[in-house]
């Protein structure tokens, strides 16, 4: 039995990192019983997702598989505008939509294929998608997907059943049609192939469909916006019928901030391993190391930095160190206690650690660089029970997991951490160790001091609070105490940017303190807000 050969066409406009899931989510669809090319128009603004398109269409061609071609793009682009509350359109964008759309029906009709899959280029697909829509026999049917198309909206489907967009959008007090989109909102949420009377932006047109006068240029009789609509009506006018396939929806990334979920999704439906997946190199590539420590140093030489690079070593995978300007061998100990380990190490002639902030995101920014899937940033006096070195993959390895917050102790000597009321770091969870999403919005608490290691809004995605327990040095000598007591008072004086009463109580004479047990799990508590807590 030959396999169907489909069309699949996208004009495209995204930045490089959701265009590369989009490339990926493409590429991993099974194809069982069919064939497919690809035709793109390139519409990027950016230049890295231009180079990244090409790429993908020169390894693509090279397994002479598939075929990907490009339709021109606008010569002089419209202003096209998308931020984190909606995207811009205006009629010159959703005409030109339109014709490049009309192109692709025309190239599917010309090209003899036996079905035409229009799909806009934010979305992401299930693997199982394409055959899901083809058994459904629907000469013109849309794989569902759900949007939230302002923030803190419900989430509603871009299928409806007449006129713009009803039910979802009607008049305040239509009863029977609150009472239809409850309805179409839990039948849409099963399983299953529904009749609508509009879709879009995820559809699959067959051959007999195809050869109608199908079409997305506006009828000039309506006023209906939006080029799907006019596409719509003019299907249902030639008695096409219209349908939704709701067993494996799309994801949309409407939004930047959506990547989070992005990459939760295609986690989730990721094929079954002995799935037979074609990911070009440039996309393999893209990934970066599993696991990158992330680090600070600065004039580490007889402390804590030695014993916490052997122990390290064990489980990452690259390493990123800044020395911020040190004068003794904290350079000799990094490159020798990492040798074997990917290692990228950065000089400040000058420290940087006087305007913390430029110091730590001159440090993400680096680490960052190699697109790591997992960021552990510690600093040069820190590491963690000896228990982590066995757990930790499997920390990483959970699909669900974006971001991981463990408990610091500050140890005050060799074998006691303190604890008292303005020393309790460890009676809360903090974050160290990050899913990276590239093309995150991420944002930084832009402080002189204590401004955080990572950027402040990386409990917009979900956290996970671990046991395991990581021990902090930076107090452990009287020396230490000194030095640091000086440099807080010399660097915050007001203390501005911490906590005055802590500065003061850091030459206590008779701290509390409690003996550490290796073995032991001790409850977690919530500190008072309203506070800062030194971890440096």
């Amino acid at each position: 039995m030959s396999r169907r050969r489909i069309l699949i066409a996208s004009p495209i406009r995204l930045n490089k990192d959701m265009l590369a899931l989009f490339l990926q989510s493409l590429l991993r669809l099974r194809q069982g019983t069919w064939t497919c090319d690809f035709l793109f128009i390139d519409d990027n603004d950016d230049a890295a997702s231009s180079v990244l398109l090409r790429q993908f269409s020169d390894a693509v061609n090279e397994e002479q598989v598939s075929r990907v071609t490009f339709l021109p793009g606008r010569l002089s682009k419209p202003t096209y505008y998308r931020d984190e509350t909606t995207h811009y359109w205006n009629d010159e964008l959703i005409d030109q939509i339109a014709d490049w759309k009309d192109d692709f029906i025309a190239a599917a009709r010309d090209g003899h294929y036996e079905a035409l899959f229009l799909l806009d280029s934010d979305l992401l697909l299930h693997p199982d998608t394409i055959e899901s829509l083809l058994a459904s026999e629907q000469p013109l049917i849309s794989c569902i997907f759900w949007t939230k198309w302002t923030p803190g909206s419900p989430e509603l489907p871009q299928v409806w059943l007449k006129d713009h967009y009803w039910p979802w959008q009607h008049p305040p007090g239509d009863s029977a049609a609150e009472s239809e989109q409850v309805r179409l909102l839990e039948q849409y949420r099963t399983p299953g192939v529904y009749s609508v009377g509009g879709l879009g932006a995820c559809t699959l047109i067959r051959m007999e469909a195809l050869a109608m006068p199908i079409s997305f240029r506006r009828i000039p009789n309506l006023s209906l916006w939006g080029e799907d609509r006019h596409f719509c009506v003019r299907a249902a006018s030639l008695g096409i019928p219209l349908a939704v396939d709701t067993h494996y929806p799309a994801f949309h990334m409407y939004r930047e901030s959506e990547l989070v979920n992005a990459q939760h999704y295609m986690r989730k439906t990721e094929p079954s391993s002995n799935a037979v997946i074609r990911v070009p190199d440039i996309l393999v590539k893209r990934a970066g190391p599993r696991l990158v420590l992330s680090m600070s140093a600065a004039n580490e030489e007889g402390r804590y930095l030695s014993d916490a690079l052997l122990r390290h070593r064990e489980y990452i995978d690259a390493a990123v160190v800044i020395d911020d300007g040190s004068t003794d061998a904290t350079a000799d100990i990094i490159h020798d206690r990492l040798q074997g380990i990917p290692l990228y190490y950065v000089r400040n002639e000058r420290t940087k650690f006087t305007n913390e902030i430029e110091l730590r995101l001159q440090q993400w920014n680096k680490t960052v660089q190699l697109n790591p899937q997992w960021i552990l940033n510690l600093d040069a006096d820190e590491y963690f029970e000896d228990r982590f070195t066995d757990q930790v993959r499997g920390l990483i390895d959970h699909s669900d997991a974006h971001l991981y917050c463990f408990r610091l102790y500050d140890f005050w000597n060799e074998t006691q951490y303190r604890e008292d009321s303005f020393w309790q770091a460890h009676r809360t969870y903090r974050p160290f160790l990050l899913r990276y999403i590239a093309g995150y919005p991420y944002q930084w608490n832009e402080m002189r001091q204590h401004c955080g290691r990572f950027p402040r809004n990386l409990f917009d995605m979900p956290s996970t609070q671990s046991p395991l327990r990581l021990k902090h040095w930076g107090w452990a000598r009287e020396s230490d105490r000194q030095l640091k007591a000086a440099r807080y008072a010399r660097l915050d004086p007001d203390a501005r940017y911490g906590w005055k009463e802590q500065y003061e109580s850091i030459l206590d004479s008779r701290p509390r303190l409690i003996d550490w047990r290796e073995t032991e799990m001790i409850d977690a508590f919530t500190l008072p807000t309203g506070t800062i807590e030194i971890t440096r």
